[in-house]
């Protein structure tokens, strides 16, 4: 399991044929998921009537402030970079026609398959030759799986859905009992928690990290 350079988990972006993967030296401080549906809300009539519904809109993933960094290593960032930019190029080189390649975006539990609709590098440190060594990226998904799926829901290979998870960031103070409390409303329920992370001591949480909460 890749981590970041502070040991957390890494997020990473990948083509679904494998012949593309980005690993994030440092995750995203947050991301935001949007959805927007398509309603013919007969505002050109002279009577307003109830909005109807014509479709399904899909959802939009977008991460901001996703950093890049080889100061300290002395690699090539470009040679990372590059490869975001690769997601949205053909997926065929040798067809400039052909449609870029479908990705998958995942965090833990959180996973999110796309076509990457907006890319963003903001290269902001450079070496003695002026080689760019740190690099903030912006970049937005559109989602490519079913509009009427739940965005954080993954898909279950028999039943086309499963139950939902969600994942919390640990902070300053947070011990299993007090997450479960606020989760489930019982501090009990931690040991639920801890095995379904494989948390083995409970009094060891880090701040940043992320543990999910499974449903009761």
């Amino acid at each position: 399991m890749s981590t970041t350079r502070s040991s957390l988990r890494a997020a990473k972006i990948s083509t679904l044929d494998g012949r593309i993967t980005v690993h994030c030296m440092f995750n995203p401080e947050n991301y935001t998921v949007k959805k927007t549906n398509h309603y013919d809300d007969g505002e050109e009539l002279r009577t307003p009537q109830k909005p109807v519904f014509k479709r399904y809109g899909r959802s939009s993933l977008t991460l901001s402030k996703l950093i890049f960094d080889t100061y300290e290593t002395g690699a090539d960032l470009t040679a990372t970079t590059n490869k975001l930019w690769d997601l949205m190029r053909p997926a065929d080189p040798s067809n400039p026609e052909s449609d870029p390649p479908e990705v998958k975006f995942e965090w833990s539990t959180f996973s999110f398959q796309a076509f990457v609709s907006e890319l963003s590098i903001n290269y902001k440190l450079f070496d003695k030759d002026g080689n760019p060594v740190r690099a903030e990226v912006s970049i937005t998904f559109k989602e490519s799986e079913d509009p009427t799926r739940h965005p954080h829901q993954r898909q279950n290979p028999t039943s086309g859905g499963g139950p939902m998870q969600q994942v919390r960031r640990v902070v300053q103070g947070d011990r299993l009992d007090l997450i479960a409390a606020d989760e489930y409303g019982d501090a009990t329920r931690w040991r639920v928690i801890a095995e379904h992370n494989h948390i083995t001591n409970p009094r060891a949480l880090r701040p940043g990290q992320l543990i999910t909460i499974p449903p009761l």
